[in-house]
This record gives structure tokens, sequence and C-alpha cells, in this order.
């Protein structure tokens, strides 16, 4: 039977596809009478089947060598398509998380969206968003890869455009999907030029090729370049990151699985990239200058927002920024752990804002207070959730921004420096957050605010626990180091960077003059963080007035 589960694996990302098919009747309106719930219930059972077949799977391979599902589809001359899935502990980890938090998503989103008119369609969505991300993490073909990708640009859009009434959701579902199409087409180029350079799409190929390879500098430049352009747009990088911004436009059920793993997805694939951008030192510098820049000034972007939602995905970007400089001095260790703990600590914190927004029915921070005592399930949460994110003893986040600072400390300092800049700007974000929404004098929006009902507080408690038990399940998969070898002026250095943020977004926020964005005292460097700093008009003046005039 263990063995047939194992054959069977490909059968997991297609159970999220059928999910989304089975709820068409409803969200066609060919079916009326039972209302949309139906159409929810298909689709979280398919999940659920989903998470238990990878369960047992993920079971049957640990300390397992990796296994390799391999269907030929067409072959004619030099052409060779073939797909190849990769059964190991790593992937069917990777889409372990991605079932498990979309399971959680869509028990949140019953609570959530409960009096939406287009609830079946939206499940149809997250059916087809979890399809793809789950592909994404056992495909080993890099065509096929691609192809997953291309699906969740599809439905990134279909879902931050899902109210397609409102104008700005319209303009943001647009702007996410050409700004994510520029990355692609570029990806697509490196993958056609990649397949004619080493003759296969399959990455066990694509590496033995990559360690044999001598390419012209100039070659190998333009092709890893190609390469990284596809996970800098899907993960929100400099300069192809103004999408997640205004993807916040969206419902929130899809916003918790888009920052915590659909991002995540386009540096999962840059990590199995990491062997073949080894041949291009230009291109693994170009990741790091882009991650850094991007996570420092995400990190900065995020401190000067007012919406609720908007100060949040900034940290996402800035996150990821510290993945791409793991990938461009080859810590790919370094990489999963932190996309495994921000993933949890992401999603959690998602919720919690979402609860914020059902109960408040607003988004902006200077009109919210006094929360805590109204909301104390949803204020654990975000707790929780914050206290996971930050270099912050016990929790997941200290122990994978440990690993960075151990793996940074000798050949890299100052890229130490910049995890400690980050993590204590994000400690200072999320504390200013709390304070505006928790603590405080209630405001009209905030003072008859009730907790959530049960349907949005068990996937949030349940998500709370599991964030709490982070670390042990990092120690159960045998990545946390023994205390002996531990560099302690690391850790130390870690936690007051967290404690330092901490006690700086406690002490701003006492002054009334701070607790509106345009009553700050610069107004010149306010302005400059509210507008992500000027890069969209940037854009407007250069490439698009650019074009207007070729046109």
């Amino acid at each position: 039977m263990i063995q047939f589960l194992l054959q069977a694996s490909w059968w997991i990302p297609c159970y999220g596809l059928i999910g989304a098919v089975l709820t068409l009747p409803w969200s066609t309106g060919i079916i009326r009478r039972t209302g949309p719930r139906p159409a929810a219930y298909f689709n979280l059972f398919m999940t659920v089947v989903s998470f238990l077949h990878g369960t047992v799977v993920f079971r049957a391979t640990w300390h397992q060598p990796p296994q390799a599902l391999i269907f030929h589809w067409f072959h004619a001359a030099d052409l060779d398509l073939t797909f190849v899935l990769d059964i190991s502990p790593i992937s069917v980890g990777a889409m372990e998380l991605v079932t498990g938090l979309s399971l959680l998503a869509q028990l949140f989103a019953l609570g959530y969206m409960e009096k939406d008119w287009a609830l079946a369609r939206f499940f149809a969505l997250m059916g087809f968003f979890e399809g793809a991300m789950s592909g994404l993490a056992l495909s080993n073909s890099l065509l096929l890869t691609y192809g997953f990708l291309e699906m969740l640009t599809l439905s990134t859009y279909l879902l931050v455009g899902f109210w397609y009434a409102q104008p700005l959701v319209v303009t943001a579902a647009r702007d996410a999907f050409l700004t994510k199409r520029v990355g692609d087409i570029l990806l697509l180029m490196g993958v056609v030029a990649l397949s004619t350079l080493s003759g296969s799409w399959s990455f066990p190929d694509l590496y033995e090729w990559a360690e044999t390879a001598t390419l012209e500098p100039m070659t190998a430049t333009l092709l890893g370049l190609a390469l990284i352009a596809g996970p800098t747009g899907k993960c929100a990088q400099f300069p192809l990151h103004l999408w997640l911004d205004e993807a916040m436009e969206g419902p929130n059920p899809a916003s918790i699985l888009r920052n915590s793993v659909v991002v995540a997805s386009g540096a999962y694939v840059l990590i199995k990239l990491q062997p073949i951008l080894n041949l291009s030192p230009i291109a693994l510098t170009a990741l790091v200058v882009i991650g850094a820049t991007t996570a420092i000034g995400a990190s900065l972007v995020a401190i000067a927002q007012i919406d609720i939602k908007r100060a949040l995905s900034h940290s996402t970007s800035a996150y990821l920024g510290l993945v791409f400089i793991a990938v461009g001095t080859q810590w790919t260790g370094f990489a999963l752990m932190l996309l495994f703990a921000h993933a949890i600590a992401k999603a959690l914190m998602f919720m919690s804002v979402g609860s914020v927004i059902t109960t408040t029915h607003n988004q902006d921070l200077t009109e919210m207070g006094g929360l805590w005592s109204r909301m104390p399930v949803t204020t654990t949460a975000f707790v929780v959730a914050s206290a996971g994110l930050v270099g912050l003893l016990p929790l997941g986040g200290f122990w994978a921004l440990r690993l960075g600072m151990d793996d940074f400390w000798t050949a890299d300092p100052w890229l130490v420096s910049v995890m400690l800049i980050v993590n204590t700007l994000t400690a200072l974000n999320l504390t200013r957050v709390f304070r505006l929404v928790f603590l405080g004098s209630p405001q009209p929006k905030t003072r008859r605010a009730p907790e959530v009902g049960w349907a949005m507080a068990v996937p949030m408690v349940s998500l709370t626990i599991v964030t709490l038990l982070t670390p042990l399940m990092m120690q159960r998969l045998s990545v946390l180091p023994d205390w002996a070898y531990l560099n302690q002026t690391a850790a130390l250095l870690l936690v007051l960077s967290g404690i330092v943020g901490c006690g700086l977004g406690a002490t701003i926020y006492l002054h009334k003059a701070w607790s509106r964005s345009v009553q700050l005292p610069w107004r010149v460097v306010q302005d400059l963080l509210s507008y992500d700093f000027y890069i969209e008009r940037l854009y407007e003046i250069s490439v698009v007035n650019g074009v207007v005039l070729m046109a």
C-alpha cells in the first residue's frame, strides 16, 4: 500500500485541481439552490486528501534516498519532453507545507468569505493555487517548473482581481500580472537557452552538465541573469517588487498563502537553480545585491505604511531578500530553513490581520486601537507570529536567522550587519503595528469589535500552536545545532537586535505626533518611504513614457 501511494505521488498536485473542477457547477451558476458552500466543502475535502496522502509519502521517504517518477510525453528529433518528479524528503516536505497551510487558509476563508456571493469561485481559485504550488514542489524538470510558475502567475492575477467590480482591484491585478510577466519572459529565454546548451531539462542532468560546462563569460552571465529574473518577479524583489503591495487588494485568505508560500515558491525554484548559477559569478553577485537592496529597502518602506496589510507585505519582500542573499552566497541550507520558519509565522500573522479586518471593516492603522481586550485570541496570534518572525528565542525565526549569521560570520561579515538591520527594522515595524492596532484607546471603528467566530478562530489557534512548536519540528528534522557548537556572540547580537527593534517601536509610538504618518517630523523622509522611494513614478517617467514615445 505504501509503495502504491509513493508511485501515485503525482496525484497530490492533481487533488487541488480536481477540487477546483468540482466547484465549477456552483461557480458558474449551474447549481444555485444549495448555495455556494458545498463547493467549498468539496475543495476542502480534496485538500484534506492531498495533505493525508502527502503525510504518508513524507513518512515513507524520510531517511530514504530520493526517487524519481519519469513521464515521457513527447520525443521528436532532438526534442525530448520528459517530465520528472522528485520524491524526496525536501520536495515532499515543501509540498506538505503548501497543503497544510492551504487547508488552514481555506478553513479560515469559510468564516472570512461567509457572505461573499462568489464563494465557490474563490475556492476554485484556491484549489488551482494549491495544485500549482504542490506541483512546483515536486517538479524536477525545468520546463515543468516553468509551467507551474505560469500557473501561479495566472492564479495570482485571478485572486488579486477577485473583487473585479472595484476599479482599484482591476488595476492591482493587471499590474501584478504584467510585472510578473517581465520576469517570466526573461526566465523563458533562459530556459530555452539552457536546454539548447545542455540538451536536457531535467535538474539532475543540468547539475551534471554544470559541473563540467565551459561557457563564455558573457554567455554564462546572460544565462544566469535570465534565470534569476523569474524568481525576482515571483519573490517581489527589486526592481520587480511593486506588485506585492498592490496584491493586497485581494481577499485576505489568498494573502495568507501569497505572503507565506506563493512568494516562497519563486525562492524554491531559485534554490534548485543554484548549481547552474555557479557558472556565473556576476549572477551570484547580482543575487546578493538584489537581496540586500530589497531586504533593507522593504524593511524601511514597511515602517511608513498605514495600511495594515501593506505594512506587513513589505516584510515578506525583506525576508525573501535574505533568501536571495543566501542563494547568492551558496548557503542553500539557510535559505530553506528561513523559508520554512517565515512561511508558518507569516501565515499566522495574516490570519490575525484578517480577523482584525473582518471585525472592524477597516485596514487603516490610524483608525484602530484598544483591540487587545476585545480580541484576545487574535492578539495572542499576532504576538506569537511576530515573535516567530524576528530573532527572539526560542521560536523558529531565531534558529533560521542564527544559521544565516553563522554562515556569514567569517566569510561575509557585512551580510551579518544586513541581517541585524533587517531584524531590527522588522521588530520595530511589528511593534508599531501592534501598538496601533491592539493597544491604546479604542477608536470608533474598534470600540464594538468582537472576537471572530469559531470558523476563523480554530485555524488561527491551530496555526498558533504550530508556530510555537516550530523549534520542535526543526529538532525532529535534525536541523537545530548542538548547544556546544552555537555561536553565542551571533546569537546574542540577533536577540539584541530584536529587543532593540521592539524597544524603538514601543518608545517612538508613545508620542501622539507619531501615530499618524502624515504628521511625522521628517516629512521628506516619510514621503520617500511611503511612496516606495518613488520607484513607481520613476517607471512612469522612464519606461512608460519611453514606450509611448517609441509607439
